[in-house]
């Protein structure tokens, strides 16, 4: 017969995964792989064999020799891999590129189909042969094996590999980066907190309607008290400030987006204060904050006549590429891909 994957579940007694081991062996089978995982009913025993019986000789034998709910599907030789080298392997791919999360989890649990799933979808099914795997609020990914359900262990794996996608919002300690212009005056960048929310505003007042559209993609006269609130909360990124004079000159926000391991950067620099170096030394800051959370790429969406921020993000080693929308392009930005960081202020 070749290759076969065999699944069975047993009761917790001594003596009962040898029992099983030497009704293979009866059977010319060879044992290559062997895991052993809990599930609700029972302990599962899996084989991986060369045995040359067939899938109904090989149940029948399982069965005799205390086995339920046998399961014998084809393997193949590749399959013969070292387990925990195999999840390093994938982990190691999945920090890398997190929003390839459904593909990555689909070889991890040898699934046949993995995709996103949304809002009332999520909800589990009673189908053993799915598992919805939750990644954030209201959304998830689900699986399907059609030939071996999956196991309460299984499902464990795939929410701790789910993890490695998910970024740290832990907190980190740092310094206040004071940065110097080009001509020659210091800036300090710094958290954003509550503290700036008048400052904020006046900034936003101050900026040219220009400068707001290509912030905002709108003119927006007037900062609403919500957006402000967005831009303080830690659940949904992190905001930087930096500051001269009393004065909040320009904000850069990082929003976490429902993709794993990827975030959007804005940025508003008060028009008196471009073209001196800020923009850029903010956007290097931020960045560093994005790879302090684990995030793997940075997103930008910007008018297409943002000259300045084009420059900024593409000398920083943006790709740039269209979107749908003639007038918008999408700079993407590999946060290892920088050379340079700088220190993460502190967020007390």
């Amino acid at each position: 017969m070749g290759f076969l994957r065999i699944r069975t579940t047993v009761d917790e007694c001594p003596g009962r995964l040898a029992s099983l081991a030497a009704a293979l062996a009866d059977k010319g089978g060879n044992i290559l792989g062997l895991s052993v995982q809990s599930n609700t009913d029972g302990t599962v025993d899996e084989f991986v064999a060369d045995i040359p019986a067939g899938a109904e000789t090989v149940r029948e034998a399982l069965e005799a020799a205390g086995g339920r709910h046998v399961q014998v599907v084809p393997a193949t030789a590749h399959e013969l891999t070292d387990e925990p080298t195999r999840a390093l392997l994938l982990a190691a791919r999945l920090r890398a590129e997190p929003w390839r999360l459904p593909e990555l989890l689909a070889e991890l649990l040898r699934a046949e189909d993995a995709r996103w799933v949304y809002g009332s979808e999520m909800s589990d099914l009673p189908d053993p042969t799915l598992l919805t795997v939750p990644v954030a609020t209201r959304r998830s990914v689900r699986l399907r094996r059609a030939g071996l359900p999956f196991t309460l262990t299984e499902a464990a794996r795939a929410a701790s590999f789910v993890r490695l996608a998910q970024p740290s919002l832990r907190r980190r300690p740092g310094a206040e980066r004071v940065v110097t212009l080009s001509d020659g005056t210091e800036a300090r960048i710094l958290p954003l907190t509550e503290l700036y929310r008048e400052a904020v505003r006046d900034l936003h007042d101050r900026c040219s309607p220009e400068t707001r559209r290509f912030r905002y993609f709108t003119t927006m006269p007037a900062l609403p008290p919500h957006a402000f609130d967005r831009l303080c909360d830690r659940s949904r990124g992190r905001s930087l400030v930096a500051g001269h004079d009393g004065q909040v000159i320009a904000v850069a926000t990082l929003a976490l987006t429902p993709e794993p391991g990827t975030a959007r950067l804005a940025m508003l620099v008060e028009d008196r204060w471009q073209g001196m170096g800020l923009g850029a030394a903010l956007a290097r800051t931020i960045l560093a904050v994005a790879r302090d959370l684990g995030l793997a790429e940075v997103r930008a969406a910007m008018h297409t006549d943002n000259a300045r921020m084009r420059a900024l993000l593409t000398s920083l080693g943006a790709a740039v590429t269209p979107t749908d929308d003639p007038g918008v392009v999408e700079a993407r930005l590999a946060v290892g891909a920088l050379t340079e960081t700088a220190p993460v202020p502190d967020e007390h």
